[in-house]
C-alpha cells in the first residue's frame, strides 16, 4: 500500500511538473505574440474571389491559367502549385501588380503572363551585392534572416528573356528603404513574399496597405504557424487586430481585401 501511495504521488508530481513546463512555454510564446488570435479565420477559394466560383464540375474556365508547376521538385522559396495557381488566376483581373520578394521570378512570371496585355507587374528584391544593406532587427528570428539572405542570390530570373518580361519592372533594393509613395493607392494585387523576418513582414505590410487600391487584394505567403514561420505568424496575428486578414484553406496564404470607396 505504501509503495502504491508513493507511486501515485510521484505520478501526480510528474504530471504537475510537465503541466508547469507547458504553461510556461505557452506564456513565453504569448509574450512574443505567437499565440495571439490563432488561427486567423479561414475562407475557401470561392469566398476569396468570384474567379474561383465553381459550377457542378468544379472550377470554371474563369480560373484557367497559363502555368508552370513544380510537382515534387524542390525549388528555392517556392509556392505550392495550388498557391501559384491562385496568384495566377487573381492576376487575370489585375492591371497593377506589386510583389515584395522576387526570388526565382516564378510567381512574377506567372502573374505577368496571366494578366492583361497592358497590365504591369513590379517586383522588388535584394540583389546579391546588396546583402550588406539588409537591415535586420533584434525582433527577427535568425532563421528568417538567413532564409532571406539565401534567397537574395538571383540577378536573372525565370521570366528573363520571355515574352512576359516586357510587362515586368524589376527593382533592386532593401524593402525597408523602398519608397512606396509613387505607388500609393494604385495596386490591384500585392504579393508579400520577401524576407519573412518579423520586422520586414511588418514594414512590407505597412507599405502595402498604403499602396493597395480600393477593392484590391494583399496576399502574404508562408502563414504556417509558430514553429515553422514564427515571424510571419506573429506579424500577421498582430496585424489582424487592425485589419480583417483571413487564411485561405489548405494553403499558407493569408489575404486582405481593401474596402471599396
Amino acid at each position: 500500500m505504501f509503495l502504491l501511495t508513493v507511486f501515485i504521488c510521484l505520478l501526480l508530481l510528474t504530471n504537475a511538473y510537465f503541466l508547469y513546463k507547458y504553461l510556461k512555454y505557452r506564456y513565453k510564446l504569448r509574450q512574443k505574440g505567437l499565440f495571439t488570435n490563432w488561427p486567423l479565420p479561414k475562407i475557401s477559394l470561392d469566398q476569396l474571389d468570384q474567379v474561383f466560383h465553381p459550377n457542378e464540375f468544379g472550377p470554371t474556365s474563369k480560373a484557367e491559367v497559363r502555368f508552370i508547376g513544380k510537382g515534387n521538385l524542390v525549388v528555392p522559396g517556392g509556392t505550392s502549385d495550388t498557391e501559384a495557381w491562385i496568384l495566377s488566376a487573381l492576376s487575370k483581373n489585375s492591371m497593377n501588380i506589386f510583389e515584395f520578394g522576387t526570388c526565382t521570378g516564378k510567381t512574377t512570371y506567372l502573374m505577368a503572363v496571366n494578366s492583361n496585355a497592358d497590365a504591369r507587374v513590379t517586383t522588388l528584391t535584394l540583389a546579391p551585392e546588396m546583402i550588406g544593406n539588409y537591415n535586420k532587427s533584434v525582433d527577427d528570428s535568425s532563421e528568417s534572416i538567413q532564409d532571406a539572405l539565401n534567397e537574395s542570390v538571383f540577378k536573372s530570373f525565370l521570366y528573363s528573356d520571355t515574352t512576359a518580361e516586357k510587362k515586368i519592372t524589376q527593382l533592386f533594393a532593401d524593402s525597408k528603404g523602398f519608397d512606396e509613395t509613387p505607388y500609393e493607392g494604385k495596386m490591384d494585387l500585392i504579393f508579400i513574399d520577401g524576407s519573412h523576418a518579423y520586422s520586414y513582414v511588418i514594414s512590407d505590410s505597412e507599405k502595402a496597405l498604403k499602396m493597395i487600391a480600393p477593392n484590391g487584394l494583399i496576399l502574404w505567403h508562408d502563414y504556417r504557424g509558430p514553429r515553422e514561420t514564427r515571424d510571419v505568424f506573429k506579424a500577421l496575428n498582430q496585424l489582424s487586430k487592425k485589419i480583417p486578414i483571413k487564411h485561405i484553406r489548405e494553403t499558407s496564404l493569408a489575404v486582405y481585401r481593401h474596402p471599396s470607396k
